[in-house]
């Protein structure tokens, strides 16, 4: 059976984009079809300034989030990335396998090292390598498909080279993953600059619809979603990115084509109206199931305790065979 593997970092509230890009996906489709590990991958939350109360706080909410999305533990494995040590045991090894200018290279890394420059912050050395440990999080389990965003696809291409080189250098060890994106909403934009992501953890939030914001905030932040010149609606995310960025949303939550639906609406204030409704809708069985299964940690607990235990059976092996292809000896 084909394996999958993906995760969420708890650096922030999960948001519309984290859904409509990948949670929807996870719990609708890839859960049924495959052999699913879906993780919180906390241990990429510490490559960066960061409150650790925030972190736990967040990495429970994620959790249980995934499965008020609708994963189910009978059908999928779900977990907390630091309960299973052999993903920081590989991490090393990929480390050791890829180049410092492949890391460079990573468009995230540069990104993020510049914003922490510019405001007079040093640069983790974790930031530099944490695609080595993204590389095993996904090697780990001889995972076929990775289901990610189009922001993650150039990390989940330097796993596929590492695992290629790591097999011809020292013999046939990891499955070469493959990339799948889903087909509407891969990338979510800010409401308030539709040429950028969605994101957790921008400062205001005012252009980002989180999955547990209440129904008037949903509305509200639709409502004043930042548009485009001109009155036409029209699907063109070059030139109207704003209006593309809306009929994407209302397409993904609805199963729609964001081109037919523009030639639906004559104003944008009728597409907001659409959207926000739509949206709305979406998440209210989401935030009905969050709060159910808030009101009862200790379920959640468990489910996070039986993904690792699930997780440690099958990641152990991969990585034993690869401290032995590599040249370690074995642990007595």
């Amino acid at each position: 059976m084909t394996r999958i593997f993906s995760g969420v970092k708890p650096t922030g509230h999960l948001t519309l984009g984290n859904y409509l890009g990948a949670v929807r996906r996870w719990a609708e489709v890839d859960q049924y079809r495959a052999d699913a590990l879906f993780s919180v991958v906390d241990l990429h939350a510490l490559t960066v300034e960061h409150d650790p109360a925030r972190v736990r706080r967040l990495s429970r909410q994620a959790a249980t989030l995934l499965l008020a999305a609708g994963l189910d533990p009978a059908r999928c494995t779900v977990f907390v990335q630091s309960h299973v040590d052999a993903h920081t045991r590989l991490s090393y090894l990929l480390e050791c396998t890829a180049t410092d200018g492949e890391l460079r290279r990573m468009i995230q890394y540069r990104e993020k090292s510049e914003r922490a420059q510019a405001t007079g912050q040093s640069v983790r050395a974790s930031l530099l390598t944490y695609p080595a440990l993204m590389a095993a999080d996904i090697l780990a389990y001889r995972t076929d498909e990775v289901p990610v965003g189009d922001d993650q696809t150039q990390h989940v291409e330097l796993t596929r080279s590492l695992a290629r080189r790591f097999n011809l250098r020292y013999g046939p060890t990891f499955t070469v993953p493959r990339v799948t994106n889903p087909p509407v909403a891969a990338r979510v934009m800010d409401l308030q600059d539709p040429c950028s992501k969605m994101g957790k953890s921008h400062e205001s939030g005012a252009g980002i619809v989180y999955l547990l914001d209440e129904t008037d905030v949903v509305r509200r932040k639709v409502m004043r979603a930042v548009t485009d010149s001109g009155r036409e609606v029209e699907y063109d995310p070059v030139d109207k990115p704003g209006v593309a960025n809306l009929l994407e949303i209302l397409a993904a939550c609805g199963g729609g084509n964001p081109t037919e639906l523009a030639g639906a609406y004559d104003s944008y204030g009728s597409l907001k109206q659409d959207t926000a409704e739509a949206v709305v809708e979406l998440l209210r069985p989401v935030r009905a199931r969050h709060a159910e299964l808030a009101a009862d940690p200790g379920h959640v607990d468990q489910v996070l305790k039986e993904g690792a235990e699930r997780a440690r059976g099958m990641a152990r092996p991969v990585v034993d065979a690869a401290c032995d292809a590599i040249g370690l000896l074995p642990a007595g």
